[in-house]
């Protein structure tokens, strides 16, 4: 199994927090992730995202196909993510647009770090991978990329 994390891109201040739109910079941030995604991205992924207008913005650059998972809206716990990805049994690749903390939480559990919280920075992509050998999971950190890399 595949889990990518993709944190939503730059977004307006404001309130309420669930209605912020992303700026012309984090509508040029997704659209160089989606680019990216479109070249790597398994065609039978699973895309979840956060009902957060800027996380539906953020993936509407790459696909107008997701499943909106209020369970991961900002403040979700990183069990919640995991548990709305199917971590890790789910087969194939899952792709989380969600926020920070919760997204640092989660990768930092994944690189086995346990309590530690790790800064997933605005637009940026995460990608783990898991498999069994010899009896023994395995998960990698394939790729880390922000969108200024692109």
């Amino acid at each position: 199994m595949d889990i990518i994390l993709w944190r939503h891109a730059e977004a307006e201040d404001g309130s309420p927090d669930m209605a912020r739109e992303l700026t012309a910079k984090g509508k040029r941030q997704a659209e160089k992730v989606a680019a990216f995604l479109k070249l790597h991205l398994p065609a039978e992924s699973r895309i979840l995202v956060s009902p957060a207008t800027r996380t539906r913005q953020t993936v509407a650059a790459l696909t107008e196909q997701y499943t909106l998972a209020p369970t991961i809206a900002p403040g979700a716990s990183a069990h919640a993510l995991l548990q709305a990805a199917r971590w890790p049994n789910a087969e194939g690749t899952v792709l989380i647009v969600g926020h920070q903390p919760t997204l640092g939480a989660v990768a930092a559990q994944l690189l086995g770090s346990g309590e530690a919280s790790l800064s997933v920075k605005k637009g940026s992509l995460w990608w783990f991978s898991r498999r069994v050998k010899e009896n023994y999971a395995q998960t990698t950190l394939k790729i880390v990329i922000t969108p200024e890399l692109l």
